[in-house]
C-alpha cells in the first residue's frame, strides 16, 4: 500500500496519471477484447445463417419443380382428360406431405407507378383532413398497399381500393385506380406445402419448417 500523505504534490500528480492510463488502457483492452468477440459472434451466425437460407431455397426449388413432374405422372396414371391444378397427398407410415396450388393475381409494372402515385395522394389528401394521419380513410388506404413478405402487392387489397373511389371523389384517385386495373394482367399458381409426421402415440402431427416453428 502507497500512503499518499507522505508524497509530494508532484509525486501525487505523476501517481494519478499512471492510475489513470491504466485504467484507460484495461478500458481500452476490454473494449477491443468484447469487440473482437461480437464480431466473431455476427460472423459465425452470418455464415450459418446464409448456408440455411441456401439450402431452404435450394430445398423448395427442388421440391416444387419434383413436385410438378409426380403430378404430371399422376395425371397421365390417372388418365385425367383436362388439366388439374397441382394438388396431391402422398405419404408413408410415418411421414405425409399435401401440395396445394392455387391460381394468385398480380400486377406488372404500372402497378409500381400507381403505388407511387397513391402515396403521393394520400399525403397530399391527408394535409387536408381534419384528423391528419389518423383520418380512418388515410390509414385503411396506406394499410392496403403494403407488400407481403414476398414484396408483392396482394390483390384482394388493392382490389378494396376500388371501392373507395367514391369516397374520395377525386380525378387523381380514380385515374390511380384505374392504371391499377390495367395493371392487374399477371397470373401465377402459388404452390403451398404442408408436411406431418406421426408422433410416438401414432398421431398426425403438422412440422412447419419454418425457424422459429422448429
Amino acid at each position: 500500500m502507497i500512503d499518499i500523505s507522505n508524497l509530494t504534490p508532484d509525486e501525487r500528480e505523476a501517481l494519478l496519471k499512471n492510475l489513470t492510463e491504466q485504467k484507460t488502457k484495461e478500458e481500452s483492452e476490454n473494449k477491443k477484447a468484447y469487440e473482437g468477440l461480437r464480431a466473431d459472434f455476427i460472423a459465425r451466425v452470418k455464415t450459418r445463417f446464409n448456408e440455411y437460407v441456401a439450402a431452404g431455397k435450394d430445398f423448395k426449388n427442388w421440391l416444387r419443380e419434383e413436385s410438378e413432374a409426380y403430378f404430371d405422372v399422376l395425371r397421365e396414371y390417372g388418365k385425367l382428360k383436362r388439366a388439374e391444378q397441382l394438388g396431391f397427398i402422398v405419404s408413408d407410415e410415418n411421414f405425409k406431405m399435401q401440395v396445394k396450388g392455387s391460381k394468385v393475381k398480380g400486377f406488372d409494372e404500372r402497378a409500381d407507378i400507381a403505388e407511387k402515385r397513391l402515396v403521393e395522394f394520400l399525403n397530399d389528401w391527408v394535409k387536408n383532413s381534419e384528423k391528419g394521419a389518423n383520418d380512418p380513410m388515410y390509414k385503411l388506404a396506406m394499410m392496403m398497399i403494403r407488400r407481403n413478405e414476398a414484396g408483392d402487392l396482394d390483390y384482394k387489397s388493392i382490389s378494396n381500393l376500388y371501392e373507395l373511389d367514391s369516397d374520395f371523389n377525386n380525378p387523381e384517385y380514380s385515374d390511380i385506380m384505374r392504371l391499377f386495373k390495367e395493371s392487374n394482367t399477371v397470373e401465377a399458381t402459388a404452390i403451398h406445402f404442408y408436411f406431418e409426421t406421426k408422433d410416438k402415440y401414432n398421431v398426425w402431427r403438422k412440422v412447419e419448417p419454418s425457424f422459429n416453428r422448429m
